[in-house]
């Protein structure tokens, strides 16, 4: 089908490329680094292994792109918040922004799936440290850049959203308890 004008039509490689990442992130969400192989990914994206190879030169290099992957659509979705702020005081750009993001990781969940798996890959493997490392740092510059908070403001933000990461991980808003109920108190997710 040819694009239309102003479109940007994808090549053959380009779209493998982005079935093999979509379809990465998928197994890289449900087993996590360790337990995913390119093998997984090829059969299930209906290409050969040797294939992803010539996209990916290795299994970290796969992951490392998924992970990417994630931090861009976290980007997309707090600019999303901001677009839609009610205000532009830090409060409320945050406060738009945190909304933003639950509701995408509530959408897409395997992208708050894979970005468990590579912090929890982050301790023992140094690329994809690096790659976290850098994901938070821009991600945090844009924050604060955006919202004009102050530093506890923006490290609050951060710290509700891993608690939201928390919260949706061991279902606490469905537990009756009080641990849970303070746990799950002001937590936004859907």
């Amino acid at each position: 089908m040819p694009a239309t004008p102003g479109e940007r039509r994808l090549s053959t490689a380009e779209e493998r490329r982005e079935t093999v990442l979509r379809t990465a992130l998928g197994a890289f969400a449900a087993r996590g680094y360790y337990g995913t192989t390119t093998g997984e990914v090829a059969k299930s994206a209906g290409i050969s292994q040797a294939y992803v190879y010539r996209l990916f030169p290795d299994k970290e290099a796969l992951f490392l792109a998924v992970a990417e992957h994630c931090f861009a659509r976290i980007r997309e979705s707090l600019a999303d918040g901001v677009a839609g702020a009610r205000g532009s005081t830090p409060e409320a750009v945050l406060d738009a922004m945190g909304e933003a993001y639950a509701r995408l990781i509530a959408e897409e969940n395997t992208l708050l799936l894979v970005q468990m798996h590579a912090q929890c890959a982050a301790i023992s493997e140094p690329a994809v440290r690096e790659v976290v490392q850098r994901g938070y740092a821009r991600t945090v510059e844009y924050v604060r850049g955006v919202s004009g908070g102050s530093e506890e403001q923006v490290q609050e933000f951060f710290a509700k959203g891993m608690l939201c990461h928390l919260v949706m991980a061991v279902d606490a808003d469905h537990v009756d308890a009080p641990w849970a109920r303070t746990l799950a108190k002001g937590i936004r997710h859907y």
